[in-house]
């Protein structure tokens, strides 16, 4: 910790309460920087706080998804995958090389050394920490803000934030996830007040309860349950009536979990597009920069892709608990009770909070988004008029049997439209 002396003694002497929410979040952190991070780091502040002569309370603020090799996860800290010191140890006289070889080995069935490392930290605590008064908060995918400081706060484009604001931009149009999965958002000033009840939670009965580590799994899936197909729908539906400014195509997402049908969309929606804007840039004397901003969102999209397609069940009974001891007036003050979260709302404010406090678009903008949004609509209905066209002039015109197909189908539909017509005749 690159803490002074003179700081170090200060912390010792007036620290009441840590509030540990310190951590890389990058999903690709190479293995050796996550330990450090995430549980080194995690280990020197346990020390610290083991001198600390007026500290309360230890809130060590974890992921819903350390365990995420479960399906089915309790509120308790699970078994390690490896020992910690062991694996300290081990990466000191490792070169950089090695550790990225056997990265795959160790992380194992956990899609990332980010979920493995928290899992880590979170032996380190339960067992560096025995003689504290600790308690850990699980957050599942950190969102904007429901209530606190204003609905749809969110100052960065972490988690699905990107995604959101590359979907508003027409630039997302496909992803690999399952419409059924549960999406378990969860807005950020909901864990905040979370994890501060569970501090005073854990203050006011520390000597009144046996000293076992309470751990919250701070997620709204087994409560409120919102899914993929729910999110894509809301956030598309938001971006059409609020565009955003200076958007590449009209907002338009297919998510799937069919991987042929994927790559279908990647190279037809992505690749192609991007690889047709950058020669126009070039035509124009301009840098090209969409292909690179394409394979970017692949990456990031690839990071994500494991929790957009599964599912997991997570026990609350804790937060249950930490919710029915809170009174009447601190319930309405440090409201965590996401039953009362009505998803369409929330997901609008979002995805405008991501436009106002992220992008730092003025709603004033909102005409000339909305003009240039129909003017992409009415180019997208131009080329599909002239592909129809030279699709017609290519294969149909040269054909005699498929003009005859043609004609059938014209024909088909002509008599359809007649007897719709003269059915609508005769009930008047």
């Amino acid at each position: 910790m690159a803490l002074s002396e003179e700081d170090k003694e200060t912390l010792i002497e007036r620290t009441n309460i840590i509030f540990h929410c310190a951590a890389t979040v990058r999903f690709n952190e190479i293995l050796r920087d996550a330990v450090q991070l995430n549980v080194i780091a995690t280990q020197q502040l346990l020390l610290l706080a083991q001198k600390m002569k007026n500290l309360d309370v230890f809130i060590h603020v974890s992921t819903a998804f350390a365990y995420c090799n479960r399906k089915h996860i309790e509120e308790v800290v699970y078994p390690p995958p490896v020992d910690p010191k062991k694996l300290i140890d081990s990466l000191e006289w490792m070169d950089d090389s090695l550790v990225n070889d056997i990265t795959p080995k160790l992380i194992g069935d956990r899609p990332n050394t980010y979920t493995y490392t928290k899992a880590l930290a979170e032996y380190i605590v339960q067992q560096e920490g025995a003689k504290l008064n600790i308690a850990i908060i699980r957050p599942s995918i950190v969102g904007a803000s429901w209530k606190e400081p204003f609905p749809g706060w969110i100052d960065n484009f972490n988690g699905p934030s990107g995604l959101f604001i590359a979907a508003g931009k027409g630039i997302l149009r496909t992803m690999r996830a399952s419409n059924n999965a549960v999406a378990d958002l969860i807005p950020v000033d909901v864990v905040i007040n979370a994890t501060i009840a569970a501090a005073w939670y854990s203050g006011v009965n520390r000597y009144s309860r046996p000293r076992n580590i309470m751990v919250y799994n701070c997620t709204t899936g087994g409560t409120n349950p919102f899914h993929w197909g729910e999110v894509e729908y809301h956030v598309i539906s938001t971006f059409k009536r609020n565009p955003l400014e200076q958007a590449f195509r009209r907002p338009n997402v297919n998510l799937t979990s069919n991987h042929l049908l994927y790559h279908y969309w990647i190279a037809v929606s992505h690749k192609a597009p991007a690889f047709l804007y950058d020669i126009y840039l070039r035509i124009t004397g301009r840098s090209p920069r969409m292909m690179k901003t394409i394979t970017r969102l692949h990456k990031a999209m690839m990071l994500l892709e494991y929790f957009t397609s599964n599912s997991w069940d997570w026990n609350t009974d804790n937060v249950n608990m930490l919710m029915s001891q809170l009174g009447p007036e601190d319930k309405k003050a440090f409201n965590f009770d996401v039953r009362q979260l009505h998803w369409a709302e929330y997901m609008e404010n979002y995805c405008m909070g991501t436009k106002k406090y992220v992008l730092n678009e003025e709603m004033s903008g909102l005409p000339a988004a909305r003009k240039h949004l129909n003017k992409l609509r009415n180019i997208r209905y131009g080329f599909n008029t002239v592909l129809v066209i030279l699709i017609w002039r290519i294969f149909i015109a040269r054909s005699q049997m498929a003009r005859n197909i043609w004609y059938f189908v014209v024909s088909l539909c002509y008599k359809f439209l007649s007897y719709f017509r003269a059915s609508s005749t005769m009930r008047y």
